[in-house]
């Protein structure tokens, strides 16, 4: 799994980037907030989600952490597929998406292209409390996701469900140990969790 990727620029426009890293050049669709972020760069980093198919193997790329977190909640909703993804965040901020789903304003998603009522509604139901559990009112935005999508918690859930746990379950007593300690270990968490399970 490709976490990010750090090259050189070699080509970019507002749907895609090219760039070249030790001679391979990685095609990566983007929103329109990431071509914004890497316009006039030579370099860059993006933070990437791979879609990876028979047919396809398909890079996402993301010039913040937030904005990757939020794409991969976008996409965890029925309905909502990568290219619906990119839409949402090419036509708002990271931050007024998140607030559009908390305050349920359907009139705002439905503004963007091809995402209808039922659509929009969906969303505010499955993620407005995934996205009210990270209390995301007032935080900076580099901290928006610590809680919800640090890589800690989901590996350490990643092997919990491995284990046979129901991953309900273990999602709680995850958070619930993050809270107190956001820093925490991934084997240290684990153990924690089984102690709790």
């Amino acid at each position: 799994m490709i976490e990010y990727l750090n090259g050189q620029v070699i080509e970019l426009n507002p749907a895609h980037v090219v760039l070249d890293i030790s001679g391979i050049g990685y095609f990566v669709h983007i929103s329109l907030n990431t071509y914004s972020a890497m316009s006039g760069k030579k370099q860059a980093r993006l933070y990437i989600h791979e879609l990876i198919r028979e047919d396809a193997h398909t890079l996402y790329g993301f010039h913040a952490f937030e904005e990757r977190e939020l794409f991969r909640l976008l996409i965890s909703v029925s309905g909502v597929g990568c290219g619906t993804g990119i839409l949402f965040l090419s036509s708002m901020p990271v931050a007024e998406l998140q607030n559009a789903i908390l305050s349920g304003d359907v009139n705002k998603l439905k503004s963007v292209k091809g995402v209808g009522l039922k659509t929009a509604q969906r969303l505010i139901v499955d993620l407005k409390d995934k996205l009210e559990k990270t209390s995301l009112s007032g935080q900076q935005s580099s901290d928006i996701f610590n809680l919800l999508n640090n890589t800690a918690r989901e590996e350490a859930l990643s092997a919990l469900v491995t284990l046979g746990f129901v991953r309900k379950n273990a999602e709680a007593v995850i958070d619930k140990i993050l809270k107190n300690d956001p820093e925490k270990r991934v084997e240290q968490l684990i153990k924690d969790a089984l102690k709790q399970m």
